[in-house]
This record gives C-alpha cells, sequence and structure tokens, in this order.
C-alpha cells in the first residue's frame, strides 16, 4: 500500500507520515501529479488557509483523486467543500456544502481536546466509543448539504468532526495528534483502503 500525502505547502506533514508508518505503510509527500496514479489513498492535511491551500494543489491532482480513497484532516476535511467564509476560492466540490466560522464563543481557534458524539456506525469508527476524545485546532467548520455526518463535536455549535461519503473520508480533527483512538482511526482507514 501506498499513501500520497499532498503537499500544499503546510505543516504538520511529517506528522502524518510517523502516524501512517507505523503501521508499515509506505506514504509519499508531495505535490507532483505524476505519483498519484500509483497511489492507494490521498491524504488532505489539515493546517493552513482556505485559500493558499486551494491555490496549491494541481488540479492534474484533483483528476487523479477522484479514483482514489481521499482522507482529508481538519483544514482537509473543509477543502473537500464548495466554499468557505474563510476565503474567496472555490473549494475541491467533491461534497456539497461550505465551510463557515464559528461565531458566539469566546475564544478561537477552538484548540484542544474535546468528546465526540457518534451518530452512525461506520468501518472508520470501528472501536471508537460513544464521548471519545479527540484534538482540535480550528476556527471554521463544515455544513454539509447532505446526509454525511458519523459524528458531531460541540463548540458554542454542534459541527460534523466526521464525514463519510464513498470513497472520502474527513475528521475535523487530527487524528495524527489524538493519542490512541486517532491512531485508531488511521488504523480502520487504512483497513479500509486495503480491503
Amino acid at each position: 500500500m501506498l499513501i500520497y500525502i499532498l503537499d500544499y505547502s503546510v505543516g504538520n506533514l511529517k506528522s502524518i507520515e510517523k502516524a501512517f508508518k507505523k503501521f508499515g505503510v509506505k506514504c509519499i509527500i508531495s505535490r507532483d501529479p505524476r505519483y498519484v496514479k500509483e497511489c492507494d489513498a490521498i491524504i488532505l492535511p489539515g493546517v493552513g488557509s482556505f485559500d493558499s491551500a486551494i491555490e496549491n494543489i494541481p488540479e492534474e491532482i484533483l483528476d487523479e483523486m477522484k479514483s482514489l480513497y481521499i482522507f482529508g484532516i481538519c483544514l482537509g476535511m473543509q477543502l473537500l467543500f464548495e466554499e468557505s467564509e474563510e476565503g474567496h476560492r472555490k473549494g475541491l466540490s467533491l461534497l456539497k456544502g461550505c465551510v463557515k466560522k464559528i461565531r458566539n464563543v469566546n475564544i478561537l481557534p477552538h484548540i484542544g481536546w474535546n468528546s465526540i458524539k457518534i451518530l452512525k456506525d461506520s468501518e472508520l469508527l470501528r472501536d471508537i466509543r460513544d464521548g471519545s476524545h479527540f484534538y482540535f485546532v480550528h476556527s471554521y467548520y463544515c455544513v454539509p448539504e447532505e446526509d454525511i455526518t458519523l459524528a458531531t463535536c460541540k463548540y458554542g455549535i454542534e459541527f460534523p468532526a466526521v464525514v463519510e461519503k464513498k470513497n472520502i473520508f474527513a475528521t475535523q480533527f487530527h487524528p495524527e495528534k489524538s493519542g490512541k483512538n486517532g491512531l485508531k482511526i488511521i488504523e480502520n482507514f487504512i483497513n479500509i483502503v486495503k480491503k
């Protein structure tokens, strides 16, 4: 198995690679479209701003990634939607809906450990208990137009923490920074891709 970690000039790429390597999975960190065809899945990492990330994704990669398993993390989850209040550019539009800023809270970003409420069973959430804690760092949240939310989290408002649609999986939290529970999410994703 080979995982493509998309490098759109943001941080935390090495921590994502390290998490996958714990399960013996090889990774490529790149923005070169030539390598995508060799991979089984693509990871959209989770640090940076919406517009700058979109600007750094080559169109050729977008065409190729549609046939792969996709895992969006934090910002990477938000990029999957059609638009965001954070920027002016169009999102990848692989999921219907938009991204909005968290309001009516005293402190942004929402940063630190928070629990999730599981709404649906999924292979991605296998062996994850309702109320499990994960590590969040974000000021924006996704508003899907489809029934794709697997779990929610509450910070001022209740927002999707995990979504799934066909070959697309995404978390608003950072699994690579979420200890044992986060590693379990990554292991579950690897097992989905292997099937």
